[in-house]
């Protein structure tokens, strides 16, 4: 007895929207607490990133007052390391795709 051969699937390319999802960067966001004195952020955002003074500082006040920052973008592996060293100064980062 024999069995029916499967038939072979084979996966299309991707098109339109998913060749877009590839191509977006990770993005590194920052989130707010209750621990981290303002400056301390804008300086780990000098430290870790090069940002000037004014640019950190204008990170660390989104992330006052809007509760979160993205502060850096990237390929997975860059962002997976600027998400690993906001850690290690003390900050709670996390790392996502834009929708």
């Amino acid at each position: 007895m024999t069995t029916p051969v499967e038939s072979e699937q084979t996966q299309a390319a991707p098109v339109g929207a998913e060749i877009a999802e590839e191509d977006k960067p990770w993005q590194t966001v920052v989130w707010n607490d209750p621990v981290n004195l303002m400056s301390y952020v804008t300086y780990v955002f000098q430290k870790l990133f090069g940002y000037s003074r004014d640019h950190a500082t204008k990170l660390m006040l989104d992330v006052h007052h809007k509760g979160r920052a993205i502060v850096s973008s990237g390929s997975k592996d860059k962002v997976e390391g600027d998400v690993a060293r906001l850690h290690a100064a003390g900050l709670w980062a996390t790392m996502q795709r834009p929708a």
